[in-house]
């Protein structure tokens, strides 16, 4: 049977997805307020930070996008066309999931043996001898959480199959008040130890709020390998282009926190809370819709719905577009009183809010390629080709060392965080390129006006805020986001239908239904 992309299940399910992020990204805002307030950007936040760039990895690299990307179209090829073999594809689960357990359960162990060499030599070589003492313990403890987000990682991809999102959606918003719980209430008495104990009780939640939704759908769990499965073969061999995808990704961070961690104290958390305010837009936008998006692709990708699958992909970027581009100018115009208001108290002075918006500068410039970004790949992995987007992260990770050592030097924080952006926006370009080719096009002409026309309009909205901002210079930081955010929007709207930009119009269709 062909697959019918049914508009007002996407639609409710990318409204779902929105609405969860946008509570995430509030409680991310909460858990930084409260996490500077505590801990300012100074040594001890810049250990928390470091400390978890190799759990991260092993999660990503395992557990984590790798297994999600490759998991969820071989899952939906199993329960499609294949439900005598195996009618719910639990036994295909669990044998991932005991897989995946197995194999990061083993990582972890070395990697909290050699803590301390791999801090010193490879993640943070700049930090002083106490502090990278400390990054070692706290990057012990990080891999329980990694654990943990191994077994939710995968619960969170068998829902996404049934169609079910709400649940993993909401994992995210725990895991946050469980860091919010460790920055109010564990660390006045274990100072960053605390911090990290909220990290290691918000993974624990985070799989745990997904349960019942197994529950639903009658898991069965088999205690097996499996490893003589077609299906988990297949998994591997798809894993595997995309671990290496995600190594070179990861290896891009590993380059700029390790060139950050040279600039002298404050330096990586000046980064971090940068990234994190950038994150909280491309989450909304790029994540929400590249996840509820998937399933359907790799259904369309597997009925051979060449020209379903270009449709959806084209609408998509041009939403992001429309989204993404106007939040890019906000961050970068009303980023210093965002900051301002966010962070501004205790530990945390003028000083860092100067670092951290100079860091959010050049991280905003990499908005618009990261929010592509996930609908892109997709694209690819929904064909069952996780090898296209390796080459293209291969050509970033190339463009982003290269400036990386080029520009850190010269632009501080901010250099390393351009780098990145120039690195994504040409590995975006790269993959858009090679799917025009293979799909007979992606409706690029659409694309490109669409892209065009809403550059000008967000250039009105950053010309009418900054002059807000100029006019009414001392007003406190609320009133200045506050007014200029109001008329800024009201100004890309207009600018927006003036110019022709149906897209503009979708935006609040999709949120009436």
């Amino acid at each position: 049977m062909p697959v019918k992309v049914k508009t007002s299940h996407l639609v409710r399910s990318t409204a779902i997805m929105m609405a969860a992020f946008l509570v995430n990204k509030g409680l991310a805002i909460g858990r930084q307020v409260a996490i500077a307030r505590a801990f300012g950007t100074g040594g001890d936040y810049d250990a928390f930070v470091a400390a978890f760039r190799l759990p991260d990895i092993l999660f990503m690299l395992i557990s984590g996008g790798a297994l999600a990307t490759a998991f969820i179209p071989i899952l939906s090829e199993r329960l499609t066309h294949h439900p005598a073999d195996d009618p719910d594809g639990w036994r295909l689960a669990s044998a991932t999931l005991n897989t995946i357990l197995l194999l990061v359960v083993a990582a972890a162990a070395l990697v909290a043996v050699i803590a301390l060499p791999l801090v010193e030599w490879l993640i943070a070589p700049g930090f002083p001898p106490e502090t990278q003492h400390l990054t070692a313990n706290l990057m012990r403890l990080a891999l329980l959480s990694t654990i943990i987000f191994s077994v939710s990682g995968l619960a969170g991809g068998v829902l996404n199959v049934h169609q079910h999102f709400l649940l993993p959606a909401l994992a995210p918003i725990v895991y946050n008040l469980g860091l919010i719980a460790g920055a109010l209430l564990l660390a006045p008495a274990w100072g960053v130890y605390g911090l990290m104990g909220g990290a290691i009780a918000g993974a624990a939640g985070h799989l745990l709020i997904q349960l019942p939704g197994l529950s639903r759908y009658q898991m069965r769990y088999h205690p097996i390998l499996g490893w003589a499965d077609p299906g988990l073969h297949q998994v591997a061999r798809l894993m595997g282009p995309r671990i290496l995808t995600l190594g070179v990704i990861q290896v891009n961070f590993l380059v700029i926190f390790n060139l950050a961690s040279r600039l002298g104290e404050g330096s990586v958390s000046a980064l971090d809370y940068g990234w994190d305010l950038m994150q909280m837009p491309q989450t909304i936008i790029g994540s929400a819709i590249g996840i509820v998006l998937f399933p359907t692709m790799a259904a369309l990708a597997a009925q051979g719905d060449m020209a379903g699958l270009r449709q959806t992909t084209s609408q998509a970027l041009r939403i992001i577009l429309v989204l993404s581009i106007p939040a890019m100018v906000g961050l970068i115009v009303l980023g210093r009183p965002v900051i301002q208001l966010m962070f501004e108290r205790g530990e945390f002075g003028p000083d860092s809010t100067a670092a951290v918006y100079q860091s959010l500068q050049f991280w905003a410039l990499a908005l618009v390629a990261h929010c592509a970004l996930e609908v892109v790949n997709r694209l690819f992995y929904a064909q069952k080709d996780t090898t296209t987007p390796l080459l293209g992260a291969l050509a970033g990770m190339l463009v982003n060392i290269g400036l990386a050592v080029l520009l850190y030097r010269i632009l501080d924080a901010g250099g390393l965080a351009l780098s990145n952006g120039v690195a994504v926006t040409v590995e975006v370009l790269i993959l858009l390129a090679i799917a025009h080719w293979r799909m007979a096009g992606v409706e690029s002409g659409p694309l490109l006006v669409t892209l065009v026309r809403t550059l000008l309009a967000a250039g009105a909205m950053g010309g009418i805020i900054l002059g807000f901002t100029l006019v009414w210079p001392a007003l406190p930081p609320l009133f200045i986001i506050a007014g200029g955010g109001v008329l800024g929007v009201l100004v890309y709207v207009a600018a927006g239908l003036l110019l022709g930009l149906e897209e503009i119009r979708l935006v609040p269709r999709l949120v009436g239904r």
